[in-house]
């Protein structure tokens, strides 16, 4: 796993936290001092979280498990949907669907919707409809895409939640703490800490800040993916390397 760099923590301005008057006490232990009346993370502590993070998103990746990355603030969804992307890992970047996790049954149906629209294009059932009904159909579509698109594949419950501002969020975390789902989270000085499995110290509004964190913490759940499929691939060698064991004898 990749080594936390404090120096391009510091370039990409993560030591920012919110104006002093503006904080939460329980970020007490992850400030480190006060700048002009503003508040500056302990960069030591970000960077330990962030190796603490990473080794238990590793983990989890590896397990064949889905993290659900959620960030709805502007200046954080076009970063969190692409790096999430890149991990082939669901994403929130619209508004949270609520009950996303605590009825995930329905949300499950809404997508199964989606793809029952997509069948009928296929198929050519959606060719016979008249165009007030294609036109329906297509709104229909495009709304689900907006909303539930990147989770599509999510056939059962997230193995944790990764989530930019919690205080922004705080539905998403409310859902997830019912459901005992791992959270881990960018936590800034204005929000408390004691809602997240596993805090990041960290400035969540700035684009540049968001970006450094996430590369970090997706580098993680990249190698937990491909450690993975070596392993299905050493398996799956082994069972053949059995077979043609058993048909020679």
């Amino acid at each position: 796993m990749e080594n936390v760099n404090i120096q391009e923590l510091l370039d990409s301005g993560v030591h920012f936290g919110h104006l002093t008057r503006k904080w939460d006490p329980n970020m007490a232990p992850y400030i480190y001092t006060e700048r002009n009346g503003v508040h500056i993370i302990d960069l030591y502590k970000t960077a330990a979280k962030i190796e603490e993070a990473s080794k238990a998103l590793h983990k989890i990746a590896s397990s064949g498990r889905k993290i659900l990355f959620v960030a709805t603030k502007k200046q954080a969804k076009d970063i969190v949907a692409e790096k999430a992307k890149s991990v082939n890992m669901p994403y929130i970047t619209e508004r949270w669907p609520g009950g996303m996790l605590t009825n995930f049954v329905t949300i499950r149906k809404a997508v199964k919707k989606m793809a029952a629209i997509d069948r009928m294009k296929t198929d050519g059932s959606f060719d016979a409809l008249s165009k007030r009904e294609k036109l329906q159909i297509n709104r229909q579509r495009e709304k689900l895409e907006k909303n539930l698109g990147s989770i599509a594949d999510m056939t059962r419950l997230p193995g944790a939640l990764f989530v930019i501002d919690i205080k922004k969020e705080h539905i998403a975390i409310a859902e997830a703490q019912k459901l005992n789902i791992p959270i881990f989270a960018m936590v800034d000085t204005n929000s408390d800490p004691r809602q997240v499995d596993f805090v990041i110290p960290s400035n969540d509004d700035a684009s540049k800040s968001i970006d450094k964190i996430l590369s970090y913490v997706t580098g993680a759940v990249a190698e937990g993916l491909s450690e993975r499929k070596a392993e299905k691939e050493k398996a799956k060698e082994v069972k053949e390397e059995a077979e043609a064991v058993k048909e020679e004898n």
